[in-house]
């Protein structure tokens, strides 16, 4: 058994190129071409399949993506020697899942600290899918920042931090000046920020218990898009403060507390339990803390 095959099957089902799979493995594209060919023989299955100008994995390619990256992320750290951390010569990329106002508020602040101590490292930063999904369990995302604690016994998660929700509306806004009422928020029209599409949140449920009600026109997948709309429109947007103070800056948009009490926002960090004593990882998850300090 050629455990290389793995390597070479996770890299190939994460590109889905050939070409892709050998410029991340350092190989010529004819010898990756002959590590497929090994492959489909050991596992009697096409596994890339050509579709016109791309290639599309097969059914038993799919069920074995989870397990085979799974595998190949614990042999790299089985067989990963253990030293010091040296930031100038560390070459990793790392992968960081958030909600679009926190990557924005913390991005350039994280992006800098980053570049500034460790020139050979690169972040790609995500935004949040439109679904759960089990990148951060299978090791595809390092780190996911957003608002929700962990639900599985293998993620663990650290609050950084804590922000509060405010009213955002375009200058010149009727409600603009002066203390915003219950009433005056509920007769107004809302936008809602929600990668699924929803048009309700916690505060209907406050509202209605005032016996109020208030009218949502449209939802927005991101805070960015909402305030945008909101900045050209009567339309009120219920934001994180903090996280949103740049773009409601750039849009020239005025705030106003809300009418009502609501908890705060807790900034969650998470990840997967295999890295907790990694010391890339640590540090990446120390840089993401002082980023948010400086933020």
């Amino acid at each position: 058994m050629d455990l290389n095959l793995l390597t070479a099957l996770d890299a190939l089902l994460d590109e889905r190129s050939v070409t892709g799979a050998a410029e991340r493995l350092r190989l010529s594209p004819p010898a990756m071409s002959r590590t497929l060919s090994r492959i489909r023989k050991a596992t009697g299955d096409q596994i890339l399949v050509r579709t016109g100008r791309t290639m599309t994995p097969t059914p038993h390619a799919l069920t074995l993506q989870a397990e085979v990256h799974d595998l190949v992320q614990r042999a790299e750290t089985a067989l990963r020697p253990e030293r010091p951390l040296d930031l100038g010569t560390l070459e990793r990329t790392f992968t960081v899942r958030g909600h679009d106002a926190v990557t924005t508020a913390l991005g350039p602040e994280l992006l800098g600290i980053v570049r500034e101590r460790a020139p050979g490292v690169a972040v790609r930063l995500l935004a949040e899918a439109s679904a759960d999904t089990n990148e951060l369990r299978h090791g595809q995302v390092d780190l996911e920042i957003g608002s929700t604690a962990p639900e599985l016994p293998e993620i663990t998660g650290e609050r950084i931090g804590r922000d509060r929700l405010v009213v955002a509306m375009r200058t010149g806004h009727p409600l603009a000046s002066g203390a915003l009422t219950l009433e005056d928020f509920a007769a107004a029209d809302h936008l809602t920020v929600s990668r699924r599409g929803r048009l309700t949140d916690p505060m209907d449920d406050i509202l209605s218990g005032h016996g109020l009600r208030r009218r949502v026109v449209a939802s927005a997948p991101t805070s960015t898009t909402a305030l945008a709309i909101a900045a050209r429109s009567d339309m009120l947007v219920a934001v994180p403060g903090a996280a949103c103070a740049a773009m409601i800056d750039a849009l020239r948009l005025t705030t106003l507390e809300l009418p009502f009490t609501v908890p705060p926002v807790d900034l969650i960090v998470l990840w997967h339990q295999r890295f907790s004593n990694d010391k890339a990882h640590a540090w990446l998850r120390a840089c993401v803390r002082e980023a948010f300090e400086r933020a």
